[in-house]
Parts: C-alpha cells; structure tokens; sequence
C-alpha cells in the first residue's frame, strides 16, 4: 500500500473524490434513494478491497519467490565455502544481509557464487593431480605401478577440498616422494655395492643382479628401477651372501698364502717364482674391506695358488732334513735372544740321526720345532717385562764399573778435552748406581710373582733368576762390608801420617816424590787429555767380583758360550791426592819416632 502522505496517494485520493461526487451528482439526477446509494457504495468499496487483496498477494508471492532464491544462493555460497573452507562468521555476506533488501542481497551473492565455483573448478584440478601423484608414487614404492591407470578417480562429491585437506596432500606427497628417494638412493648404492663385490669375487654382475629384479640392469637405470620392499631385501640378502663368500674365500686364499709364503721361506725360492704370485699373496697385507682389485678373490686364483701350495709340499719332502736343521737354528736364535734352554731333544745330531734311521717321521719331527718355536715365542712375550728390567740392571752396574775406574782415575778432575763430559757422566752414573738395590728388590718381585703365576721356575741360561739376584745381593752386601773396612784402614792411615808429619815434619823429598809419581804412572807434564788409567790398589782393598747373569753365563760355559762378564775393578772408593805417596805398609813397618824408610 502507497503512504498517505506520497504524492501518488494524494493524486489518487482527488481523483476518487472527483469521481464520488460526480457519482453524487449523477444519483441526484436519477433521484435515487440513499439505500440504494449507500449499497451501490458498499458494493464499490468491496471491489476496491478485492483489486488491493489480490495486488497485495501478488506481492507477497513475488516476495516469497525472492526470498527463496536468496535463500538458495545463501544455501549454494555456504556449500561452496563449506568444500574450499573459507567458512567466516563475520563475512560481508551476513552484513549485507541485514543492511540490504532481498533484491540487493541477491545481485550482491549471484557474482560471489560464480566466483567461488571457478575457484572449486581450479582447487579440484589440483586435488586430481596431486592425487594422481599420490597413487603414482605409492604405487612405484609397493611394486604395483603397472596399477596405476586402473585407479579410481577421485569423488568429485565427497572430495574436501579445503586449503587444510590440499596441504595434508601435498605433504602426503612429499613424504612419498622423499621416501621414493631415498629408496631409489638405497637401491643404486646396493648395486654399486654388488658390483664392486662381484668384481672383486670375478661373478657376473648382470646376472646377479637380474636375479633380484630385472629392472636393475638397465639402460635407464633412474626409470625402470624397482625400489619395492622385495627389490631392497632381494639385494639386501644377496649382499649378505657375497659378504660372507667373500670371508670365506679371503680367509681361505689367505691361508693358502700363508702356506705358500711360509714353504716359499723354507725352499728358498727365487724371486722369479715369488713374482707370479705377487698379485695374490699381496692381500696378506691387507684386510677384507682393503681388497678391491678385480679378479683378487676368483676362483681361478684360489685354484692357482693351491696348485702351487701342492707342487711346493711335494718338493719339500724331498728336503726336509734341511728344513728341520733349519727350523731348529730357527728355535736357537730365539732362545738365545731370550736366554731360554732349548728342547735338546730336537737337537740336531738327534734330529738327523731319528731321519736318517726312519725312526720318526720328518714332517712330524719338524711339526714339533714348529711348536716349540710357537712355545718359546709366547714364553718370551710372558718373559719381556723381566727380561727389560734385566736389562736395565745389566746397564746400571756397567754404569757402577765404569763410575769405579773413572773415581780411579788421578787426572779426572785436569782441565782437557772431553772432561765436562766425563763429570756430568759420572753424576749420572751415580744417580743411575743408588738405584741399583732398588732394581733388585723389584726385580726379585716380579720374578715371583711370574713363577707364582706360570708355577715354574724363571731360568736365565739355565740359572734360576732369583738366586742369581740373591746372590748378587749377598756380594754387593760383601762389598759394602770391605768398602767400610777399607775407609776405617784409610782413616787409621791418614792418622798414623798425621802424626808422623807432626814429629818429623810434612815435606816430602823430591826424590821420593819423583818415584812414587812414576809408580802411579802420571805423566810429570799433567797432561789432563790422557785417558783414564785405574790406580794401583791400596793395601787392604779388597778385589771382589759381583755376580751378574753375564757373569753366570760366563761361568756357566753353558749352551750359547755367551762370554761376556760383569766384574767389578778393584775397589778404591776415595780418590788419593797425588802429595799421598806413602803406603800404608811403609808406616806400619816404621817404628815409632825413626824418619819413614826411603
């Protein structure tokens, strides 16, 4: 209905007033009654109320037919939302709905509509490819990609196709592709691992290989390999299996090797005969891993260097008395070095006559110098420890012998060449001296403790080693004890001198002076250049001899005639002054109050 107070309405309002007077005025004429005027204006306003009722509810159909397409464009923009995910309570769309009519909201929804299903049509492609690429790929990695066109298209439907479902895709995607590399990079490092095994055990690669998967083989390697779980446990295993051939022939071709080289060392075999085989005993040398060379571990070289093995066995039985002399010089040289007695049953006038009459086979007699060689060798390894610190004894008492002539020695305090040198070698030497006890009491230590250990005795050459120490403790107690005496006789004869100087005075003649300077063997120039001459021995001082495992070698006169002994020089501890030319026998022999005797 218009308003009352709209231009429209007015116009119409003077038009109906016209019109009912005119009517007015026409019923006057005709002179009709007011009933019948007052029905024919009732009549008339019912008309007018029908024309209303029916425009209004035409209106309201219109209305009702809008309100539904806006309601349909709503109920179609939600769905679309809905599917891409742009769901938003505070959209321009619920604004405009309040703010707008039915008209406006409907050509305000119709081009976002058309909008947003162009955006599906592009979000729907993308979802079909990266779908596609799904199926493809995980295909590839199970082993199945001959499936891959008969897969199901994606439901157009039901498909969700928002922003947070095509990022779940995509990183879907990458997974799948990451792991397709990384399943790919696995496969090519399993073929090259292949083939380097091959090369190296002479197999053929291609048909290793193609017994796993024929796709392996390949001119387009990156294409057509399979990378399934069955590809990589197939290559998996048949690394496995050329590993542990590969063990088997290395430690098998290394024995043969070992045996080759040991009969080459036993024939001496020229260099000639050794080249043909350098290739191959050149892995003795190496370890597994090390082993590269193609053909190193084929067959062919094992058979090649068994047959050599064989032909050189058969020629050492034609020379095996030679070899066991030889074994048992072999067995001498280490006992030697480490003082050990060796097995005299094996010795070589035993050894040639067992051979020469039969008795005893000469690959078993040569079986038992090699272990024997195998015990001596691990009992000088069990021995190292003491026979160093044997050693290191050895070289301290060379150390006391030579400190000893050196305190001898007149001119050793003379300005000459070479005597800074000596002096700074006789305050190690002493150093080196006062640690002698030291290194007795801890070798007799560790020698027990080794017999406690092996429950046998320590032999040096035949000698227990601890006697020896034992009694080379006894000695050097012997000389402590004549040591002191000699000091309480020198002391006794620097007091009977003092004395005799006190009554006859302390002057020397020249004369004997002279002559006793020449009985000591000094030069009168005091030439401090010449070298060190032991002194001759005082009266009383004793000669004794420390007993080291070189002196009991020495006296021993045993197997090896080691002849070198370890003696101490005569014993002067003090050094005389060259004005001390009177013996001690000299004033004994003088009574009391005469002049010394000339």
């Amino acid at each position: 209905m218009l308003a009352m107070g709209s231009p429209t309405c007015i116009r119409t309002n003077t038009s109906c007033n016209a019109l009912l007077r005119e009517l007015q005025q026409l019923w006057n004429d005709i002179g009709e009654s007011e009933v019948d005027r007052d029905r024919m204006l009732l009549e008339l306003e019912r008309e007018c109320l029908e024309v209303y009722r029916r425009k209004v509810d035409e209106v309201a159909n219109a209305k009702a037919r809008l309100h539904q397409s806006v309601a349909a464009k709503e109920a179609e923009l939600a769905t679309l939302m809905a599917a891409l995910g742009e769901m938003n309570i505070h959209s321009p769309i619920q604004t405009e709905k309040k703010a707008a009519s039915l008209k406006e909201q409907l050509a305000f929804m119709t081009p976002m509509v058309e909008d947003l299903k162009l955006k599906k049509e592009e979000r729907l492609k993308q979802f079909v490819d990266i779908k596609a690429q799904i199926d493809k790929t995980s295909a590839e990695i199970s082993g199945y990609s001959y499936l891959i066109n008969s897969l199901s298209p994606i439901n157009l439907e039901e498909q969700d196709l928002s922003m947070r479902k095509l990022t779940e895709y995509q990183t879907q995607l990458r997974t799948l592709q990451k792991e397709k590399s990384e399943r790919l990079h696995k496969v090519l490092e399993y073929v090259n691992e292949v083939h380097l095994l091959c090369g190296v055990l002479g197999l053929d690669f291609g048909k290793t290989v193609g017994d796993v998967h024929p796709s392996l083989h390949g001119a387009s390697m990156e294409q057509s390999t399979n990378i399934s779980d069955c590809t990589l446990e197939g290559l998996d295993q048949t690394i496995l299996r050329l590993k542990t051939e590969r063990k088997v022939r290395f430690q098998k071709l290394k024995d043969i090797c070992a045996s080759l080289s040991e009969l080459w060392n036993l024939m001496d075999s020229t260099k000639e005969e050794k080249s043909n085989f350098s290739s191959i005993t050149s892995i003795l040398g190496s370890s597994e891993l090390e082993i590269l060379e193609l053909g190193a571990l084929s067959i062919e070289n094992i058979e090649q260097a068994s047959a050599e093995v064989e032909r050189l066995t058969k020629l050492k039985a034609s020379r095996m008395k030679e070899l066991v002399l030889k074994k048992r010089s072999e067995l001498e040289d280490i006992c030697y070095k480490t003082h050990i007695e060796p097995d005299p049953s094996t010795a070589p006038e035993k050894s040639n006559a067992l051979i020469e009459s039969g008795l005893v086979d000469a690959c078993e007699l040569l079986a038992n110098i090699e272990a024997q060689i195998n015990k001596a060798k691990d009992e000088a390894m069990s021995r190292k420890e003491i026979m160093e610190r044997i050693e290191r004894w050895l070289s301290a008492c060379d150390e006391e012998n030579w400190l000893e002539e050196y305190n001898q020695d007149e001119n050793r305090y003379t300005a000459g060449r070479g005597a800074h040198i000596n002096l700074k070698r006789a305050e190690r030497a002493r150093i080196t001296v006062n640690k002698i006890p030291a290194i007795v009491d801890n070798l007799i230590n560790k020698t027990q403790a080794w017999e406690d250990e092996k429950h046998k005795l320590f032999l040096y050459d035949g000698v227990r080693l601890v006697s020896i120490l034992e009694d080379y403790k006894l000695a050097r107690q012997q000389k402590e004890e004549e040591k002191k005496r000699f000091r309480d006789q020198k002391k006794l004869q620097d007091l009977l001198l003092t004395e005799k100087e006190a009554l006859y005075g302390s002057k020397p003649s020249p004369r004997r002076s002279t002559s006793f300077r020449k009985a000591n063997g000094c030069r009168a120039n005091g030439n401090g250049s010449m070298p060190p001459t032991p002194r001759r021995n005082s009266v009383g001082s004793p000669k004794a001899e420390l007993l080291t495992p070189r002196s009991y070698s020495g006296h021993k006169n045993g197997y090896f005639k080691e002849m070198r002994r370890l003696s101490t020089a005569p014993l002067n501890f003090v050094a005389m002054a060259k004005e001390d030319t009177i013996s001690y026998s000299s004033i004994c022999d003088s009574e009391p109050g005469s002049p010394p005797q000339v």
